[in-house]
């Protein structure tokens, strides 16, 4: 059997003591899964470019979506949640609720990169104490402390959802975001 002299073995001896407590700000797997990485702040409203295309419902009782399309300007961010969407009236101002059953699921949009969200809505009937007469929508993004993007609403009065002639909250729901493009 060979043996390595004194010297030789405390030098490897040190070096691989030194090795194991080197720290080389990887992170583990279990800690990458669960911390936000570098770049992955909130979206903010002033970094995203916007788009609406809308596929209007047609008659009182017809369902109609609205989608806005966002386009990513500025750094790497992530959405974490649903938009935050209003509809607003002359008088007064709804919120709208998630999809039913809909979860929101983190995505991380690279510069260039675009994601979209649907608004889906019952249309009312003109005039009808029944329906709210929306003006405007308008929508923030989840973590961002900015004021909110507004959208000209021209796609028909909406309906409530209890049929009421007051207060009623209006017939619609937000998707969350969804991956867009290739």
């Amino acid at each position: 059997m060979r043996t390595l002299p004194p010297l030789a073995l405390a030098t490897a001896l040190a070096a691989t003591l030194l090795l194991t407590a080197c720290d080389d700000d990887k992170a583990s797997s279990d800690d990458a899964k669960n911390a936000d990485r570098p770049g992955s702040s909130a979206c903010a409203i002033g970094d995203l470019g916007v788009e609406v295309g809308a596929g209007a419902a047609p008659a009182a009782g017809d369902t109609g979506n609205v989608t806005v399309t966002l386009t990513n300007n500025g750094a790497p961010c992530t959405l974490k949640g649903f938009p935050a969407v209003d509809l607003a009236a002359e008088d007064s101002t709804t919120s709208v609720s998630p999809e039913e059953g809909a979860k929101a699921q983190p995505l991380t949009l690279g510069k260039g990169s675009t994601t979209s969200f649907t608004i889906t809505y019952v249309r009312g009937k003109a005039g009808a104490a029944q329906s709210l007469a929306v003006r405007k929508a308008s929508f923030t993004l989840p973590g961002a402390s900015e004021d909110a993007h507004d959208l000209t609403w021209s796609y028909g009065e909406v309906a409530r959802r209890d049929g009421s002639s007051s207060g009623g909250a209006a017939q619609a729901s937000v998707s969350g975001f969804e991956s867009a493009g290739d």
